[in-house]
């Protein structure tokens, strides 16, 4: 029979009590219970069929109301510990240590993201205070507090020379978003309990590729769409399912790359693709290379050529990753 006290009794708070002479645990006093000193308060606690249960520790989501965030909300709906926190409602640029009763949280989705790729090659500062300094800031509560800390990281952290990466692939960032996200990792990494979740294409509410994409094909405009960027698209439904899987099942603590899965495509085939499930002829897209589709146009960040990661570290886990193309037909018929 344990008895964990790891804060002070507070009388406003809500305990959970076992009677020791319950007869299911059935436990073996070395001094009878009849002989021991016992207030009448503890004679009188349930026994184990009637026992409230210990709640389990809150989780806190933050930057709720992104992309991310919002399939959060949706994927841990009916989970009263789980908390949502936008930018206003916690200001990471501040010092966390009293913005919450960390003792009563056993983890930090951290979904908010600063994710304009071109925007943050002149904002660095702000691309650096969201990716960089807001998890570090972050990383500092949760290490003091035992929490554990999902970061989620992006594609861009490599600079797209290789032909997939793994998880213990050297970061390689070229540009001001991936730099600002490779920080952010590093700052993840230094809470013992964290889990770093690599995604790449990431598609959800809102305006992205694919919503674009279908909304040009019902307009009659054909695009011109890059086929030398390949990767694997991912819809932040899955990514929050991921997220969920790694936290309930206990997995090792660390980085894992979860995207859709099946065959990488390039942006042009995507494209394709989507009119073609629209029921658009998709002879309308057209390739381009990047350097035709960007030429003349400044303040661009250099994009990852390839950005296929593997995925056999999360399918070792006992998560299987959604095919890609399968999410796509799910998604559109929305």
């Amino acid at each position: 029979y344990t008895y964990l006290v790891n804060d002070h009794w507070s009388p406003d708070a809500s305990y959970s009590f076992l009677n020791l002479a319950d007869e299911t645990v059935a436990i073996d006093w070395p001094i009878s219970l009849e002989s021991a000193e016992l207030s009448e308060k503890d004679r009188n606690h349930p026994r184990l069929a009637d026992v409230t249960p210990v709640p389990p520790r809150k989780i806190l989501v933050v930057g709720a109301n992104g992309q991310l965030g919002r399939a959060l909300r949706s994927a841990y709906e009916v989970r009263s510990h789980v908390e949502f926190a936008t930018r206003e409602d916690l200001d990471l640029t501040a010092d966390l240590s009293g913005a919450r009763r960390w003792r009563d949280y056993g983890a930090i989705i951290n979904a908010g993201a600063y994710t304009a790729v071109d925007g943050a090659e002149t904002d660095r500062a702000g691309a650096w205070a969201a990716n960089a300094t807001g998890v570090a800031a972050l990383a500092r509560v949760a290490a003091s507090n035992g929490i554990t800390l999902v970061h989620v990281s992006s594609d861009y952290v490599f600079d797209g020379s290789a032909s997939s990466y793994s998880e213990d692939d050297a970061v390689s960032p070229v540009g001001v978003y991936g730099q600002s996200k490779a920080a952010g990792d590093i700052a993840a990494a230094t809470t013992p309990r964290h889990y770093i979740v690599r995604t790449s294409w990431v598609i959800g509410e809102g305006n992205n590729f694919v919503s674009t994409m279908a909304s040009l094909a019902s307009r009659g405009v054909d695009p011109s769409v890059v086929d030398d960027q390949v990767g694997r698209l991912t819809f932040t439904s899955e990514i929050a399912r991921g997220i969920r899987h790694l936290l309930e099942t206990g997995a090792p603590y660390g980085t894992y790359n979860l995207t859709g899965s099946g065959a990488p495509r390039s942006w042009f085939e995507i494209a394709r693709r989507v009119f073609e499930l629209t029921g658009h002829d998709p002879s309308r897209v057209s390739a381009v290379s990047t350097a035709e589709y960007f030429a003349g146009k400044t303040g661009i960040a250099p994009r990852p050529a390839n950005s296929v990661l593997a995925l056999d570290k999360i399918q070792a886990t006992g998560f299987v990753p959604a095919d890609a193309d399968e999410s796509l037909v799910d998604y559109l018929r929305q």
